[in-house]
């Protein structure tokens, strides 16, 4: 009889552990993307003057019954010297996108399906060309990888982030708190 020492695993208990490792590292590196996504919204509406309600990478529903992985809720109300609100809220919807981006080294298209429809829909109301809405289009998009091209701004949602990661929700107020402290430390 052939019988195998309790300390080694059979080579399927050993193919079954990797796939169930190899699942917890997707899982970790969707919910960091997850994070990231959310902290940029968060971290480009606050340099708009933006106050945050809250920042949560707990999958929910959004207002139209449709799946989401996580959510940056600004409060109501107008921000401080805004100039242009239409463009400062097309930029806060591009910059999740942007900063994920940033951190995984592609534009995930998929996962910024909604604020895609919504940048469309504001698109759509300011021009009424193709040409217009596409130039316009990459003119704020580019404007929004800018402006998280910013040491500061990347030091920011990336302290975002990491919080996110380890309570899964925060509230705006922890949110100013790390804009604040990376402003001071790139200043």
């Amino acid at each position: 009889m052939n019988h195998k020492p309790h300390e080694f695993e059979s080579e399927d208990d050993q193919r079954l552990a990797h796939a169930r490792d190899e699942a917890a590292v997707r899982t970790r590196n969707q919910s960091l993307a997850t994070a990231y996504h959310e902290s940029g919204h968060a971290v480009i509406a606050l340099t708009f003057g933006r106050p945050i309600q809250k920042v949560t990478i707990c999958a929910g529903r959004s207002a139209l019954g449709q799946q989401r992985l996580g959510v940056c809720e600004l409060q109501k109300g107008r921000s401080k010297g805004a100039k242009n609100l239409l463009d400062d809220n097309i930029v806060i919807l591009f910059a999740g996108m942007v900063a994920e981006a940033r951190f995984t080294g592609h534009y995930c298209q998929t996962g910024a399906a909604e604020d895609f429809r919504m940048i469309r829909r504001l698109l759509c109301s300011r021009v009424s060309s193709e040409t217009q809405h596409e130039r316009l289009r990459k003119r704020l998009l580019a404007r929004t990888e800018h402006l998280l091209g910013d040491e500061a701004n990347a030091l920011a949602v990336e302290l975002v982030a990491n919080e996110l990661m380890q309570k899964q929700t925060i509230s705006g107020r922890a949110v100013r708190h790390f804009f604040q402290q990376a402003m001071q430390q790139c200043s």
